[in-house]
Formats: structure tokens, sequence, C-alpha cells
């Protein structure tokens, strides 16, 4: 199944890099009730950064999304 994007609101505070604070998933907005784990990959090729963040939703499910630092783009796993 491939990635399906979705509308993110997060927070850029001091530090470089946004934090996701709440997202729009099949039409449901989803508040982020706590960061489990975040990390960075970059593409071997074409050197594309993308920020994970596992996350727990005020659905009580867990969501695995990310940033494409190219596109500005937010995706769900």
């Amino acid at each position: 199944m491939p990635d399906r994007r979705i509308e993110v609101k997060s927070y850029s505070g001091y530090r470089a890099g946004e934090v996701p604070r709440s997202f729009i998933f099949r039409g449901e907005k989803i508040e982020i009730t706590e960061i489990i784990a975040q990390w960075i990959e970059e593409g071997i090729r074409d050197r594309t950064r993308k920020r994970f963040f596992k996350v727990k939703g005020s659905d009580g499910s867990t969501y695995d999304i990310y940033s494409d630092e190219k596109t500005e783009e937010w995706f769900v796993l």
C-alpha cells in the first residue's frame, strides 16, 4: 500500500525541525498525545531527507508519519 498524504499541524520551536501536534487522517482530526520515537532517514541516491515520527493518537492508535523535507509534505505509512 502506498504512503498516504496527510495534513499536519506542527510546532517549530527554537530548534530546527517541525514537531507534529495533530493531523487529519481519513477525514478525522487526530491529536498527537505522545511522540514515541523520531528519526531521520536520507536517501542514498537522491539524498532526500525524511523525518519520521512514531506517535500515539487521541484515538488510542499508534501511527508512523513522516515529512519529506524536499516536498514539505507529510505522509502516514
